[in-house]
């Protein structure tokens, strides 16, 4: 698409009131909290009928707005969020934008985990209206949002559909009834709520697929104790069954035509998901797409169909079904083939579309893409103090692991230094089921910006390749897992780019337990380990785990087949091999993670404590496991940055 103008640098575009390149004043070397800081453009969409509106998550000093302008760049609304965590917008036709927040929440003894993360939904009617949280002030119904079933438009009106918690009320006691979502109708103008399904029986689980007259046209039952699962239509036909320990089975939307839905299981034996299409009439089951690795799925908003996917591989593109479509995907991937390209947003019929970049010479830029008229205009900048020349160069190196198996990792190197004999930061992603891409990496470019080489890992288990290759994972957790990290360490090495004595590992969340397992289960490779919300104690966080999910048996598949044998959960846990640490640990955690108890790194300090071995630990007051909020999140940066820079300094 060489036609397609693609103003890169357009700081008087759509939020140049947040966003303006002082080129002029910028240094050299970007400080820390121009990494640190949360990015100044969080998620963006663009409105789902006419394209010509979008709306911006957006952080000004350290807070959240909501920002909606025209195609005009004319400022719709502007609201700011307070403390909120927003997590994501979206857009309900031309006239309601849906926010989605999240707040953490302590219930008391009588629940199972001492806090929990409450997602809400804030709807906010582009005609200046009072915004409203869905189920907000509604009797009967608790102030949180358990899944969106879709956004349909029936008979002129919006209607959102969301699961709910019922409640019970007697006198001026309110409880709720049992926990499990029953599934509500919301006329989003007026926040009116109808029960549009009941909720799962005890001991199962729902899911739901709402068609585009607003009906439920598939239910999905799973009982948690045995894995037996059922589908059936709105008739109540039973469209498939079968059984899965681990309760790895999930609706995924309608066919193309509508005639049709996908589900999606994975086989226990093979380690492979399969996609199976069905008629809602009745029929057999279809396998789809059995040779390709799905990334992601795009899906129509106004009706749940599917319009295509994104293969996985080296440089993925869409693959659309509508030749129309694929059309207007191909111009806007080639427009923008010399970046790290992600598909945002878009109207069902692609004629305009939100596009979000990153990369080299790029630390993150968001589009808007008119498609009809060949034109992309840069809308805001994820930090405008990281100029061009700032960014470290980023790459993907290949390597093998000890056993022969294939994998990759990113490279950052610092902007403006020679690769070679460098001191590297080891940055292995949390997860573990997930992976790093070659984009801008905040964390990764604020080392590389302070002289560090940083290498992430795609170990086994990771999702950038097969089902095989992630399930190679499986009962590796401190044993191959871990010395893939150090086989990427050695490749770097082998390549005279690292030098093995000034090597660090840091991590976040699984990260984190593989940085504590790098000076703990393994010894004489690294100099420091930073973990931030990193796991010491396998059989604890496993505990955790089955206690909170109510002790269902398929929690305990599920755990034990990632995990291995819980009589080994000692001898992968770095919690008590806290006495053989071979060098300085920096122990970082949220007082209000609930994904990672922060008791994980009390324990762990505890242990390093009563070895005598060096620590250190940072607690960040009011943060979660995703590092939300602006001020805590440059408060982790700058103590992990102070303490590799003490233990393992780049010159």
């Amino acid at each position: 698409m060489h036609k397609l103008v693609s103003s890169a640098k357009a700081a008087t575009s759509a939020l140049a009131l947040l966003s303006a390149m002082t080129v002029a004043a910028a240094p050299s070397v970007p400080p820390l909290a121009a990494y640190g800081n949360l990015p100044l453009v969080k998620d963006m969409a663009i409105s789902s009928t006419t394209g010509d509106k979008i709306a911006v998550v957006a952080t000004v000093k350290g807070k959240p707005r909501v920002i909606v302008i025209d195609s005009d760049n004319r400022q719709l609304l502007n609201i700011p969020a307070g403390d909120s965590k927003l997590r994501g917008i979206d857009w309900a036709g031309d006239d309601f934008v849906l926010v989605t927040k999240s707040t953490t929440a302590s219930l008391g003894p009588m629940f199972t985990a001492s806090k929990y993360e409450f997602n809400g939904t804030i709807v906010l009617p582009i005609d200046g209206s009072k915004a409203q949280f869905v189920f907000g002030g509604t009797k009967g119904i608790a102030n949180t949002t358990q899944g969106r079933y879709g956004l349909r438009k029936i008979d002129g009106e919006w209607k959102g559909y969301f699961g709910g918690i019922a409640l019970d009320t007697d006198g001026l006691n309110t409880r709720w009834r049992h926990g499990r979502p029953t599934l509500y109708g919301v006329d989003l103008a007026t926040n009116r709520a109808r029960i549009a399904a009941a909720p799962a029986s005890e001991n199962h689980f729902r899911d739901w697929l709402v068609d585009e007259n607003g009906e439920i046209a598939v239910t999905l039952d799973v009982n948690r104790n045995n894995g037996k699962w059922q589908i059936t239509n709105e008739h109540h036909d039973k469209l498939a069954e079968g059984v899965d320990p681990t309760g790895d089975i999930s609706l995924i939307c309608f066919g193309k035509d509508g005639s049709s839905f996908l589900y999606s299981t994975e086989d226990d034996n093979e380690g492979v998901t399969h996609w199976f299409e069905v008629p809602l009439a009745g029929g057999d089951a279809v396998e789809v797409l059995p040779d390709t690795r799905v990334e992601r799925l795009y899906i129509d908003k106004r009706n749940s169909r599917l319009l295509g996917y994104l293969p996985g591989g080296a440089e993925p593109k869409p693959v659309f079904f509508d030749p129309e479509r694929q059309k207007a995907a191909d111009k806007i991937y080639r427009a923008f083939g010399k970046w790290h390209a992600t598909l945002i947003d878009y109207t069902p019929d692609m004629t305009h579309a939100i596009v979000h970049t990153s990369g080299n010479k790029d630390s993150g830029t968001w589009f808007r893409v008119d498609v009809a008229n060949l034109k992309a205009d840069a809308v805001s900048y994820d930090r405008d103090a990281i100029l061009p020349d700032a960014v470290g160069p980023i790459s993907t190196v290949e390597y093998k692991a000890a056993d022969g198996l294939e994998m990759d990792g990113i490279l950052t190197l610092p902007p403006g230094r020679e690769a070679k004999n460098l001191p590297v930061i080891m940055l292995p992603h949390g997860g573990p089921t997930a992976h790093d891409e070659p984009g801008f990496d905040w964390w990764a470019q604020a080392f590389a910006s302070r002289g560090y080489a940083v290498f992430q890992p795609n170990f086994r288990g990771s999702t950038n390749r097969d089902d095989a290759f992630r399930r190679a994972g499986y009962g590796q957790w401190g044993r191959k897992m871990q010395t893939d990290i150090s086989d990427g360490l050695n490749e770097l090495v082998r390549q005279g780019i690292a030098d093995p004595k000034r090597a660090c590992i840091v991590g976040a969340s699984y990260g984190g337990y593989a940085a504590l397992a790098g000076v703990t289960l393994q010894h004489g490779i690294y100099r420091c380990a930073v973990s931030v919300a990193g796991v010491a104690d396998v059989e604890l966080m496993y505990n955790t785990d089955v206690y909170e999910s109510g002790g269902t048996r398929m929690t305990r598949k599920s755990l034990r087949e990632s995990l291995g044998n819980p009589k080994e959960f000692d001898s992968i846990s770095p919690r008590r091999f806290a006495d053989q640490a071979d060098a300085p640990v920096l122990l970082i955690h949220g007082k209000d993670d609930t994904v990672v108890p922060f008791k994980q790194s009390a324990v762990m300090a505890d242990a390093l404590k009563d070895a005598h071995k060096p620590y250190e630990m940072v607690v960040l007051k009011h943060e979660d496991h995703w590092l939300s909020q602006s001020d805590t999140r440059l408060q982790m940066l700058t103590a992990a940055m102070r303490f590799v820079q003490k233990y393992n300094p780049a010159d």
